[in-house]
């Protein structure tokens, strides 16, 4: 039986790598939201012109998870629903509200890797929301490095009102 396991353990690890790293994504996100007061949450560096959107830490949080959910919700359940309209400052609008939709986000992508049993599997192709056909390998290194993304955004911002020693990622 140990044979058998380690087996399994050695054909998931890549796998093993991207759990990991949205995991590490995942905490981070979590610890940069706790470091925000709540009159900071939402406040942005400068008005938006309208052809380039600027964005608040919160907001850079939210876009983060919700590629994430998306992805994962994409890949367990075929539902490419853009999370957009449930993750808006006027609907989630404190620290806690916030982590609780990181914590939803991340529950969704547990089960989606949890899928995921032999690095082969990244090989494997699904239709997207828009149709193509892509492996599941690129679109969890696409959705790591949008999320990843908007994570650094999230933490420029901060720094921009907050000396606060910022979590590692």
């Amino acid at each position: 039986m140990a044979v058998c396991e380690q087996m399994n353990k050695e054909k998931s690890v890549i796998v093993g790598v991207f759990a990991d790293e949205f995991e590490r994504l995942h905490c981070s996100t979590c610890e940069l939201i706790r470091l925000i007061p709540q009159s900071k949450l939402y406040w942005q560096p400068r008005p938006s012109s309208g052809d380039f959107p600027v964005y608040s830490c919160g907001e850079h949080a939210l876009r983060s998870a919700a590629a994430v959910e998306q992805t994962f919700g994409g890949i367990t359940a075929n539902l490419w629903d853009d999370p957009f309209e449930w993750t808006l400052p006027e609907t989630i609008t404190t620290p806690d509200a916030i982590i609780s939709y990181i914590q939803e986000a991340a529950e969704t992508r547990r089960r989606g890797i949890a899928l995921l049993h032999r690095d082969t599997d990244l090989r494997k192709e699904i239709a997207t929301a828009i149709g193509e056909r892509r492996s599941i390998a690129s679109l969890l290194a696409d959705t790591l490095v949008r999320a990843a993304h908007h994570h650094g955004q999230a933490f420029a911002v901060f720094r921009l009102f907050s000396d606060a020693r910022l979590p590692r990622l």
